[in-house]
């Protein structure tokens, strides 16, 4: 701040003083026209002069009418008898000559400005950090003790990376303890994980945990849009490092510049590469960087440089998994520290019912819940509040002002009881945990299935039984409506995709055998497949065409069967949709069973 102060103070004198010089230099005078000498000895002669003011050589006379002239006079000795003859009144002055100060003010002053203002940039420069014209210079933030917020204890449900980066400061912290046998301490260490899953919460525990300098960067900041100056800002950062090592330097989105070389689109030299081969050369180059740990965390490790994944450079890989059962209970309880839990809240039970949630989405649940219970008042977040929040998560917010016909809503009944009767009649699908006809986000109804283990693998039974409970609801339309809506537009497009992937990628056709069909072309700048390459004949392609359809057909067929068979159960399943508009999994059961709900 004081910085700032003394830089307002130093351009406030400057604007002063221009102020001051304009208004000395540019004080309000009458106006005075010139005129030539004839002209003034006429005036004379003809009596128009009033009063004549001398000044060395020039002369300022005012006529009749108050008007003044001016008027270079020559050396005339006639001039002034004419004058007193006609009785004018004469002021001689002597001429004003302008100060020396005033001189050398005039001369130097635009001088002085530009050195001024040279300086002040100067200065900038060397202070770096953002300033003007400090392009090359590291944007990297270091934290201090009083920012580090975040700790181990905050952080759960991912205990062998927590395992894995402990190992990293204990290193720090007593190094001695490690290289005496041999060891070398680890110069980068690579978080892989899918988005949500923690990887920058872990380096912020790194930063309260480690008793050491940690810098902070984001990949994006290297790349600006001047050439080169990716490289000098990781030059800059790294030279930053040493003079604090040991220190750790966090890199969080590493795959903006350590994407794979050779392969932008303008050809194979880029502004990013020139940043990566930097990075490369200050991990593991011919200097040393003794001290320094690199960390850095990415959700695409497939487009990044091999260079930049070799031992010597990331020596470790640590994968920040999506959290498993234990691990979401352990998140949540981190979440609801802060929120006061009604008795009824089994944080275990929401932790079964929530798979496949990231500890983002955990903390979107918690935090939902909390808000929803405030919006009604409570002094506790109860159990209804969490799995409310749970699905409007899930499912979307729930849009009970949009109007829908009677006939649509009968339609959408029996759509979603197509699809829940199926999945309760074929074993081995996941549970109906919850079945809707209140129009969320964007569908106008949802049935929605959660299974009671972790899957990692999925056996071909398990996906065709997926599509099978999919086209439950196209069938339940043919069947008792004896029509098609596009409602089933999202079932068919996701059915088809899942058919074709079994067939293309999983190798699950059993006339094709286990092949891959189609190798991907990805442009790796652009992060996206924008192509497949064919690399099949136009036989295969029939033979593909024919599997994926038949996957598709057999499906629905047996899906059509299933509903047939229980028309009954189906019936009663979109009538009470359509009177409590909401079925949890153990009314559906009791419904199933024509037993009263």
């Amino acid at each position: 701040m004081n910085s700032l102060y003394k830089n307002l103070l130093f351009w406030s004198i400057i604007i002063i003083i221009m102020i001051l010089l304009f208004n000395l230099f540019n004080k309000p005078r009458q106006t005075v026209v010139e005129r030539n000498y004839s002209d003034f000895i006429n005036a004379v002669e003809s009596n128009r002069v009033l009063e004549v003011e001398a000044k060395g050589r020039s002369i300022i006379w005012k006529d009749a009418e108050g008007k003044r002239f001016k008027t270079y006079a020559p050396e005339d000795p006639e001039m002034i008898k004419i004058i007193r003859e006609k009785k004018i009144a004469i002021n001689a002055k002597k001429e004003e000559e302008t100060p020396l100060w005033q001189n050398i003010l005039i001369s130097w002053f635009p001088m002085i400005i530009l050195i001024g203002v040279w300086l002040f940039f100067m200065r900038q420069m060397q202070i770096g950090g953002g300033k003007a014209l400090s392009f090359g210079k590291s944007k990297a933030k270091i934290l201090t003790k009083e920012q580090h917020k975040v700790t181990f204890d905050n952080v759960a449900g991912i205990e062998e990376a927590k395992d894995e980066l402990e190992e990293i400061i204990d290193f720090l912290r007593d190094p001695k303890r490690f290289t005496k046998l041999g060891g070398r301490i680890p110069k980068g260490v690579l978080l892989i994980g899918a988005p949500g899953t923690g990887k920058t919460l872990l380096a912020r525990a790194i930063a309260g945990e480690a008793d050491v300098p940690f810098f902070s960067i984001s990949g994006s900041d290297f790349v600006e849009m001047f050439v080169g100056v990716g490289a000098s800002r990781v030059r800059d950062l790294f030279l930053q490092g040493k003079r604090n090592a040991p220190c750790i330097i966090f890199i969080d989105e590493i795959d903006a510049v350590g994407r794979h070389r050779g392969a932008g689109l303008g050809g194979g030299h880029d502004e990013r590469e020139q940043t990566l081969n930097q990075l490369l050369v200050e991990m593991d180059g011919f200097e040393s960087n003794e001290g320094v740990i690199l960390i850095a965390a990415t959700n695409r490790p497939d487009v990044l440089d091999p260079a930049l994944l070799r031992p010597g450079r990331f020596d470790r890989q640590v994968v920040v998994p999506v959290p498993d059962v234990k691990g979401r209970e352990e998140i949540l309880k981190v979440h609801t520290k802060r929120a006061p839990l009604a008795d009824d809240v089994a944080l275990s039970l929401l932790a079964r019912g929530t798979p496949g949630f990231t500890g983002a989405d955990l903390e979107n649940l918690v935090n939902e819940a909390a808000l929803l219970a405030a919006r009604l008042g409570k002094e506790w977040v109860d159990m209804s509040d969490l799995e409310q929040a749970k699905d409007k998560v899930l499912m979307g917010v729930e849009r009970k002002s949009m109007i829908i016909p009677l006939e649509e809503r009968r339609i959408t009944a029996f759509h979603e009881a197509g699809h829940t009767l199926v999945a309760r009649m074929i074993p081995g699908t996941d549970p109906i945990h919850k079945v809707t006809i209140i129009p969320r986000g964007r569908a106008l109804g949802i049935t929605q299935q959660l299974p009671i283990d972790e899957k990692h693998t999925y056996p071909k039974d398990y996906l065709l039984n997926n599509i099978t409970v999919m086209m439950g609801g196209r069938v339940a339309e043919e069947l008792v409506l004896n029509s098609q809506t596009t409602g089933a537009g999202n079932d068919i497009e996701r059915s088809t995709e899942l058919a074709r992937k079994m067939v293309c990628e999983w190798g699950m056709s059993e006339k094709l055998g286990p092949l891959a069909f189609g190798q991907k072309e990805e442009q790796i700048f652009l992060g996206r497949e924008i192509s497949q390459h064919r690399d099949y004949s136009e036989e295969t392609a029939r033979l593909i065409d024919a599997e994926i359809r038949g996957i598709v057909t057999q499906s629905y067929e047996k899906a059509k069967e299933i509903i047939q068979r229980n028309m009954d159960a189906l019936q009663r399943l979109a009538g009470a949709l359509l009177e409590k508009e909401v079925l949890d999994g153990n009314q559906i059961e009791r419904i199933i069973k024509d037993e009263a709900v």
